[in-house]
């Protein structure tokens, strides 16, 4: 088991665009967070959205969240004022609550927050795909499929755990159409577009 003060740090040298984090153990019990950002404040209500899975936001250091997606082992939300995103992932023996920049890119950061999770905990975690999905998929690919490269189809792989989880694809989706966002829209149409013309429907 890795360290909580390491496995933050290595996660957060990953992924520039995370700059704060805090480290979990139990329910509620903070065993580390970095210095430039406290949510002993908010933890209460933070965790309780958490597992309830149905607030519309949630609310640390003053900064109002908007929800985008939220399971058992992990949450997403955003300020709708530009201040940010938070996401957050967890196993049976640890949560790791990490604040990202306004410029950083949300589903990179859960991921690599999925990681450092499995990393620092003794079990593996459930939402690490990428240990599990590449053995999956180098047997899938030898039996059937030899020419394709085993990360590229970890990565389809991963891709449809995304789309196929309700709070997934479809969280972000709903949360763009809500927000009337026309530069997002008019990308998801095009991409809808490419994807009829690939699979000719």
């Amino acid at each position: 088991m890795g360290d909580p003060q390491s496995a933050v740090y290595n996660l957060m040298e990953k992924d520039p665009n995370i700059i704060a984090a805090a480290v979990l153990k139990g329910k509620k019990n903070i065993i580390f967070q970095t210095d430039n950002w406290d949510i002993q404040p908010d933890i209460d209500l933070v965790i309780s959205s958490w597992i309830g899975q149905n607030a519309a936001f949630i609310k640390i250091s003053g900064v109002k969240y908007s929800m985008l997606q939220c399971t058992e082992e992990r949450m997403a939300a955003t300020s709708v004022k530009g201040e940010g995103s938070i996401v957050a992932a967890k196993d049976g023996e640890h949560k790791i609550i990490a604040y990202i920049s306004p410029d950083g890119d949300m589903r990179g950061a859960m991921m690599d927050t999925a990681r450092a999770l499995s990393k620092m905990s003794s079990k593996e975690a459930y939402i690490d795909g990428d240990t599990q999905l590449g053995t999956q998929t180098s047997s899938y690919s030898q039996s059937t499929t030899a020419g394709i490269d085993g990360q590229l189809k970890g990565e389809i792989q991963s891709f449809l755990q995304w789309v196929k989880d309700s709070e997934g694809l479809q969280g972000y989706v709903r949360y763009y159409l809500q927000q009337n966002n026309t530069q997002i829209i008019t990308e998801l149409s095009k991409v809808y577009s490419d994807l009829r013309n690939i699979f000719e429907v």
